[in-house]
């Protein structure tokens, strides 16, 4: 088992004034060779923007995109003519593909959006550009790890051009989960702590600490108080 871990205190931080963003990875104004990616995955922001501020229009490329409200909710605009909200218990996907361009916004007047935006790199490029958005059953990662992205169009969740899964799951204290890994010859998973504290194959993970898993069958998760996880299982190469 080999394994990368990234304390909360540790991630790049942009304070734009509207925008207060952490950077599990480079990006943008913040550099760290050291800190480029793991494996497929190439961005986990995670954002809180004030009152009706966002992001103009933009241009993306040969990317997964995907947005996991946390509270609030974010307005989504793009030229394939989709003009959507998004809020706690959904999930957005956009296939960047040949090119796209959206704008993402705080629709609430009166307090801030927090959204995490992740980025995976695609298993082929110049696709089809493509946008989906679900709302998931919260009452489906009660102690249990809830599927919300796969590779496969038919499974639960979202789906994206890359032999990826995504779970969340939320823990009550003294509980414990196991994550079996689909393929674990060629895969690795990232563990990102939403809320509370964890130990994962006892590495003891507070809020917002992340820590990367790779050659592992399968991972052992106990909640050392009310937890919220989220493991993306991602290729490594």
């Amino acid at each position: 088992m080999n394994t990368v871990l990234h304390k909360s205190e540790t991630r790049g931080n942009a304070d734009h004034g509207w925008l207060n963003s952490k950077h599990t990875f480079s990006f943008a104004n913040y550099h760290n060779p050291e800190r480029m990616q793991f494996g497929m995955l190439r961005v986990l922001n995670d954002d809180t923007v004030s009152e009706s501020m966002g992001f103009g229009t933009h241009p993306h490329k040969d990317m997964e995109i995907i947005s996991i409200p946390l509270e609030g909710d974010l307005m989504h605009k793009d030229n394939m003519g989709n003009a959507t909200v998004i809020k706690a218990g959904d999930i957005q996907v956009m296939s960047a593909g040949t090119g796209v361009m959206h704008s993402e916004y705080n629709n609430n007047p009166d307090k801030p959006v927090k959204f995490l935006q992740i980025w995976v790199f695609p298993d082929k490029k110049s696709v089809e550009p493509r946008y989906d958005q679900i709302t998931l059953n919260l009452k489906d990662r009660k102690n249990k790890l809830q599927q919300v992205l796969s590779p496969n169009p038919d499974d639960e969740g979202v789906w994206i051009h890359q032999n990826a899964w995504f779970h969340m799951g939320g823990i009550e204290k003294g509980k414990s989960l196991k994550y079996q890994l689909k393929d674990n010859e060629k895969n690795g998973v990232y563990a990102f702590i939403l809320k509370g504290d964890v130990a994962i194959n006892n590495q003891s993970l507070n809020n917002r600490d992340g820590m990367g898993i790779w050659d592992v069958k399968e991972l052992d998760i106990k909640a050392d108080s009310d937890a919220e996880i989220l493991l993306m299982e991602v290729p490594m190469a």
